[in-house]
C-alpha cells in the first residue's frame, strides 16, 4: 500500500491552474487543482514539468505555501529574468490552463513535532530568507486551522517591503513574527532592518536552553549562515533542520 502511494505521488499528472495572482514584487502565487492529490504535510513541495513543442522538457520544484486544510494547492513563483520556467509560470500561465505537476514530495522538512499540539511540546522556530518563506506559509497556516498550542515564531528576512510574501497570512496567523528588511525600509518604519546575525538570532529567537526545533530556509549562503550562527548559539545541531535553494532571490 505504502509502495503504490509512493508511486501514486511520483507520477506526473495534468492539473488545472485555477488562479494566478501577484504575490508580491516579484513573486506570483499559483492556485492549481490536481485531480488526485492526496494531501500533503506543511513543508512539502511539488514538482513543474514544462514541455516544449519540440520535446524539450524543463522541470522546477516549489515549496506548497497552502496548509492541508485548504482545498487544492497554492504555489509562489518567484520570477527570474533568465529564467527557464518561472518566466512561463507567472507571465504566461492563464486560468484553466493545465500544467503538469507530481507530488507531494519531501519528509525532512516539515512541521516537526510528529502531531503533538499540547502547550509542553518544543517550541518551534522558523527563520526564513527571501522566498524561503513559502513553506512557512502552509506551516502557519496549519497551525492556526488546527488550534495548535505550540508557540512558534518566524523571522524573517526579506528585501524590501514590497518583497514581504504572505503579509496577510503572516498577520493572521498568530504567531510571533519579526520582520527584519536588508535593502530599504519606508518612512516611518519602526520594525527591524539589516541583515540576520548573531544579536538579531539573540534577541528574536527562542533561546537554545528552551531546545527549540529550528527551521531554516533560503538561499543557499542565508541559510548556512544562520544555521552556522544558531548551533554557536548553542543550539542542538540535531533539532535544527534546513532547506535551501541556490542563489534563487538572491541574497535577503
Amino acid at each position: 500500500m505504502a509502495r503504490a502511494a509512493l508511486r501514486r505521488r511520483l507520477t506526473w499528472q495534468r492539473a488545472e491552474v485555477a488562479a494566478v495572482t501577484r504575490e508580491s514584487a516579484r513573486a506570483f502565487r499559483l492556485s492549481i487543482r490536481p485531480p488526485e492529490w492526496p494531501g500533503h504535510l506543511p513543508g512539502q513541495h511539488l514538482d513543474v514539468r514544462l514541455t516544449a513543442v519540440d520535446g524539450y522538457t524543463a522541470q522546477r520544484s516549489y515549496s506548497i505555501a497552502s496548509p492541508p486544510e485548504r482545498p487544492g494547492v497554492d504555489l509562489v513563483v518567484e520570477r527570474l529574468e533568465d529564467g527557464e520556467v518561472s518566466p512561463y509560470l507567472t507571465d504566461v500561465l492563464r486560468p484553466g490552463d493545465p500544467l503538469a505537476v507530481r507530488g507531494p514530495i519531501g519528509g525532512y522538512f516539515v512541521w516537526p513535532y510528529d502531531g503533538v499540539a499540547t502547550a509542553a511540546a518544543a517550541p518551534v522556530q522558523l527563520v526564513a530568507g527571501g522566498s524561503g518563506v513559502v513553506p512557512f506559509l502552509a506551516m502557519l497556516g496549519h497551525h492556526r486551522a488546527t488550534g495548535s498550542a505550540v508557540e512558534v515564531r518566524l523571522l524573517y528576512s526579506a528585501r524590501t517591503l514590497e518583497d514581504v510574501i504572505g503579509r496577510a497570512e503572516l498577520d493572521a496567523s498568530g504567531a510571533a513574527v519579526s520582520l527584519t528588511l536588508t535593502r530599504a525600509a519606508p518612512a516611518g518604519w519602526t520594525g527591524l532592518t539589516g541583515r540576520v546575525d548573531r544579536a538579531m538570532l539573540g534577541a528574536r529567537t527562542i533561546a537554545p536552553a528552551r531546545g527549540p526545533r529550528v527551521l531554516v530556509c533560503g538561499p543557499t549562503a542565508f541559510v548556512e549562515a544562520v544555521a552556522g550562527e544558531l548551533v554557536a548559539m548553542g543550539h542542538d545541531p540535531g533539532r535544527v533542520r534546513t532547506e535551501r535553494f541556490g542563489a534563487t532571490g538572491g541574497p535577503a
